[in-house]
């Protein structure tokens, strides 16, 4: 949960969004679990309507089920505005984003004029699979990866732009090279070319023909798998520093030093010595206290 959220009221405000937003009670959890299935059967129900002979066998029956759906889903989104103190900032965050995605199209259907609009109707109810997006706030996991991306997006794209002017370097090259009869009629085209070698896809619809430009094509082969692995590499540190920093404090040790202790440590791994210097060790009060209690020996 987003610790900038907070309730908008006591009472039933406070409730709901001890409900929807936390999931430490038993009610909360409930929540959480039926809104998965939910999700879940939503998206099953757009994938089925996609397939020609179901929709004609059952597109009734999922028509009624999409709007069952989209009705839970609406009422849903109602109360999380409803009981935020805040709710435009939940609106405009990624998860209150997907939410409206998800319910959207199919209430943009009841406005859409005319059969003549069937390809936008079409294209409505596929961006109702927005709603498998949702699952992500349900998952610890998620959160580190999009943590991860937003660390490493600026490597990755000075890398694409990197490559980009080696395709457009080579792409000119066999534009150059290769004649028209072999696909390459433009520095553009030659440039689809560029892309779809680098990634190893090979379409097969423009192959050069020329000896120089198979040697190219080589080239950008063997150098699309070594790419490959470099925003591979970038973003897996990312993840990796990301789960570091979530499980390490950086908070030093103030009798050695030592600074990568996990998060709930209580004491010091190398010398012992208690960590939380705003409250007193319950060990050394304990200690003391022996010490300072009476001998029962017999003189």
């Amino acid at each position: 949960m987003d610790p900038a959220l907070k309730p908008g009221g006591e009472g039933l405000r406070t409730r709901l969004f001890q409900i929807i937003f936390e999931s430490d009670t038993p009610l909360a959890k409930g929540f959480d679990i039926a809104l998965i299935i939910a999700i879940l059967a939503s998206v099953l129900i757009v994938m089925l309507d996609s397939v020609e002979h179901l929709n004609a066998a059952y597109g009734s029956l999922f028509y009624w089920l999409e709007w069952g759906f989209t009705l839970a889903f609406t009422l849903e989104l109602l109360l999380r505005v409803y009981c935020l103190e805040r709710p435009h900032q939940y609106l405009k965050s990624f998860y209150g984003v997907v939410d409206l995605l998800a319910i959207l199209p199919t209430w943009l259907l009841l406005v859409v004029p005319g059969t003549q609009s069937l390809v936008m109707i079409r294209l409505l109810r596929v961006l109702r699979i927005f709603r498998v997006l949702r699952l992500m706030q349900f998952v610890g996991e998620g959160r580190l990866l999009v943590e991860a991306l937003k660390n490493s997006w600026h490597q990755i794209l000075l890398f694409l732009f990197g490559v980009l002017m080696m395709v457009t370097l080579f792409s000119s090259l066999m534009y150059v090279i290769e004649s028209n009869d072999a696909g390459f009629t433009s520095i553009p085209t030659s440039i689809y070319w560029g892309i779809v070698t680098l990634t190893t896809v090979g379409y097969g619809d423009i192959v050069p023909e020329t000896p120089l430009g198979q040697v190219i094509s080589t080239l950008v082969m063997l150098l699309g798998y070594s790419i490959i692995a470099i925003p591979t590499g970038v973003f897996s540190a990312e993840v990796i520093r990301s789960i570091r920093a979530d499980r390490y404090s950086d908070e030093a040790c103030p009798g050695c030093g030592h600074d990568r202790h996990e998060k709930r440590a209580r004491y010091c791994l190398r010398c012992g010595t208690w960590l939380d210097e705003e409250t007193p060790d319950p060990n050394a009060e304990k200690e003391e206290d022996d010490d300072n209690a009476p001998s029962t020996d017999p003189a």
